[in-house]
């Protein structure tokens, strides 16, 4: 009987390894859905409309570890916003992308700090650096083609002030 238990919590012991290794390998299966909110960028200077998109929402540890990591590619009004519990010094890395996006960093009322354009690259690992509470990525030339540049704010759709 003991050692018909002892195998037992052997074999769940082994099952419990083999899921965490699986885990880290690939967080994102841990990722179980995303809220979505519509995030809207605006002309600093004009309050004008420049452009919208349709971001998933990465407000906790792990969705903001994996990113877009996990995703094959964004449509021309698709993104991800992630959402930080305040404003700060952040470098964002392109691990494991397999397309090129903008990465731009906005602070705690909204305020686009700083816009960058990120490759995926033989170094993966190149820190895209800004201030921003939240940070917008989307796909590699909609600051550009809209006129989304510092100074313009973003307005997050379900949130007070971005």
């Amino acid at each position: 009987m003991n050692r018909r238990l002892i195998g037992i919590a052997g074999v769940l012991a082994c099952a419990v390894l083999v899921g965490i290794a699986v885990v880290a390998t690939n967080p994102a299966l841990l990722i179980t859905g995303y809220d979505t909110a519509t995030v809207e960028a605006v002309d600093g200077d004009t309050g004008e409309s420049l452009a919208t998109v349709d971001a998933r929402v990465a407000d906790g540890v792990v969705k903001r570890y994996v990113g877009l990591s996990a995703t094959e590619e964004l449509g021309a009004g698709e993104g991800m916003l992630f959402v930080h519990d305040d404003s700060a010094e952040r470098a964002y890395v392109m691990r494991d992308m397999a397309f090129p996006i903008d990465i731009v960093y906005v602070d705690a009322n909204g305020t686009v700090t700083t816009v960058h354009e990120a490759t995926p690259e033989s170094r993966p690992l190149t820190r895209y650096e800004g201030t921003g509470r939240y940070v917008l990525e989307a796909p590699r030339g909609w600051s550009d083609r809209h006129g989304v540049e510092p100074g313009d704010r973003l307005v997050i759709e379900g949130r007070e002030r971005a």
